[in-house]
């Protein structure tokens, strides 16, 4: 046959592949590599074998061949299909040997050499060796050998930063601290042309940043992807993954509404966008919307059956709902599935929380320590577990580490104000306090109210008096609905002998709850002392005989 004619089944294959046509194209590649033996048919013909999903076949014919061992995309792919076959180790086999530090620098096993991954292919071709570090990476994660998953991981993004899944890997099984992220990121190599992605990414890892920094951010984005067409501006700034992005903030700014109207708007877009519909559940479970939740875990579970994300769902829809032994059935199911899927594991502890199983969530908290290094939630939940059954220096220590992980979460520092308090470290817990206020990304809300209650009680057992009665009326323009700031109020104007302020906001304490035994002692000890002063003054005005 001649080599047009060749060249034309060579075409008809490429055809069927991009048609999805996968049969055919096994078809009239196996004819063309008989006719040639040429490796290049081989690897188009061992190319339709895994698109067709047939890999034992594909990784026998890759492996019959001689050059296999020396040809990097032959032993790429025969490693692909080992994987699709989940043969972890057979496949780190093929991939060769070759050794990671905690940097991400890949050395040669043999010599020890630093490896260097130059980019030789052309331009928008991500490199094959990042590729291969990346396979390395779900092989070892595969494994459970998530200390390896992670170096290689690195590496990946490293050898080629277009290498998204490999970061994607990092950031969504939390293998990283913040910090370790930043440094990561910043030591990328982007070309010239990439100034957008390397925005792109930077708007993808833990935002616990001010505002300010995280809204210049998302205008850099804006900024750097925007391209002229016509009279008009073509940017990324109603991008799907970048909005959800800016929901994701929303969300660890305890800016739930606006989370939830913002990815509410992304789904009526792209209703099938899972990692938007991640956020959303949980902005609706923070909102208390079971008729939302419920929608939703119906839809995953009819179009994803078995994905993870699905029975998460059905949990929070139960958790919500406060049915908790059904939502750790489901939370329990969804860790099954998927194992590192680390929104789970937090539910499966805190359903066990809920009811004051302390030692089974203790359990599911530390496995998910465990599991994602680089989460600090699972730390912090365990130390939220030790302040109620008051084991506070226990709490206090794992808080600390808690810290160590997340630096700028105000949450951990609000914790270990309150862990201070119960000590009766009122100084200390004045620090933490006021650390919380200042970590605090946006604007107070009513969020955040409690804290500033807590840092107002802090100052009244200091006797600080004015400094007290300053942070209980912040707190009364977050609610005014805390019967906590009401009575504290009250009690600070009463210890500095303000019996008529006193007596009022103990009036409007038991207006909130009418029954409050603390509320309704002070008020009569208030109302005799108001009294008492009376008469004093009255004796003082009359005089002797």
């Amino acid at each position: 046959m001649r080599e047009e004619e060749i060249e034309k089944i060579r075409g008809v294959v490429r055809d069927c592949v991009s048609k999805h046509l996968y049969s055919s194209a096994i078809f009239f590649a196996d004819k063309v590599a008989a006719l040639t033996n040429d490796p290049a048919d081989i690897y188009m013909q061992a190319q339709a074998l895994f698109l067709g999903r047939h890999y034992r076949r594909a990784f026998h014919l890759l492996n019959a061949s001689k050059i296999v061992l020396r040809d990097l995309r032959f032993r790429y792919l025969a490693a692909k299909c080992l994987e699709e076959l989940k043969e972890w180790d057979q496949c780190l086999l093929m991939l060769g040997d070759a050794k990671v530090d905690e940097d991400g620098i890949v050395y040669d096993a043999k010599d020890g050499n630093v490896i260097d991954f130059d980019k030789d292919a052309e331009d928008r071709e991500i490199n094959i060796s990042s590729a291969i570090c990346f396979l390395r990476g779900k092989a070892y994660g595969a494994l459970q050998n998530r200390s390896q998953a992670r170096q290689w991981y690195k590496a990946a993004i490293k050898a080629d930063p277009l290498c998204y899944e490999a970061l994607e890997c990092l950031i969504e099984s939390h293998m990283l601290t913040s910090e370790e992220e930043s440094s990561l990121l910043s030591s990328l190599q982007f070309s010239p042309e990439d100034g957008w992605l390397s925005s792109f990414y930077s708007c993808l890892i833990k935002k616990y940043d001010i505002q300010s920094t995280i809204d210049a951010k998302f205008k850099k984005l804006e900024n750097e992807s925007g391209s002229v067409s016509g009279s008009s501006m073509i940017t990324l700034a109603n991008n799907t993954d970048r909005l959800a992005c800016k929901a994701q903030y929303y969300h660890q700014c305890c800016e739930y509404q606006k989370c939830f109207e913002l990815t509410s708007a992304l789904l009526e877009k792209d209703p099938f966008h899972l990692k938007c519909t991640l956020v959303h559940l949980a902005a609706a479970m923070e909102l208390g919307n079971s008729n939302e939740l419920y929608l939703m875990a119906c839809n995953l579970v009819k179009d994803y059956p078995s994905k993870a994300l699905s029975w998460f769902a059905v949990g929070c829809y139960y958790y919500c709902i406060k049915k908790y032994a059904e939502a750790r059935r489901y939370f329990s199911k969804a860790t099954s599935i998927d194992g590192s899927f680390s929104p789970a594991w937090i539910g499966y502890g805190n359903s066990f929380a809920s009811q004051e199983e302390g030692d089974q969530a203790m359990s599911a908290y530390r496995t998910a320590a465990r599991l994602f290094p680089g989460c600090h939630l699972p730390t912090l939940y365990i130390g939220m577990e030790y302040m109620r059954t008051h084991s506070y220096k226990l709490a206090d220590q794992f808080f600390m580490q808690a810290k160590a992980i997340c630096p700028s979460d105000p949450l951990v520092y609000n914790e270990l104000g309150v862990v201070a308090y119960h000590m009766k470290e009122y100084s200390e817990a004045v620090r933490w306090f006021k650390k919380t206020l200042s970590h605090i990304p946006s604007a107070l809300t009513e969020t955040w109210e409690p804290t500033v209650v807590n840092l107002a009680h802090a100052y009244r057992k200091l006797r600080k008096y004015p400094e007290a009665i300053s942070y209980y009326e912040k707190a009364l323009t977050l609610s005014t609905k805390s019967l906590s700031t009401y009575s504290g109020l009250a009690y600070t104007y009463h210890l500095q002998g303000k019996f008529s302020a006193a007596i009022s906001y103990y009036h409007k304490a038991l207006w909130l709850k009418a029954d409050d035994q603390f509320c309704t002692e002070m008020l009569n000890v208030a109302l005799m002392d108001e009294c008492q002063t009376g008469v004093e003054s009255v004796d003082a005005k009359v005089e002797p005989c």
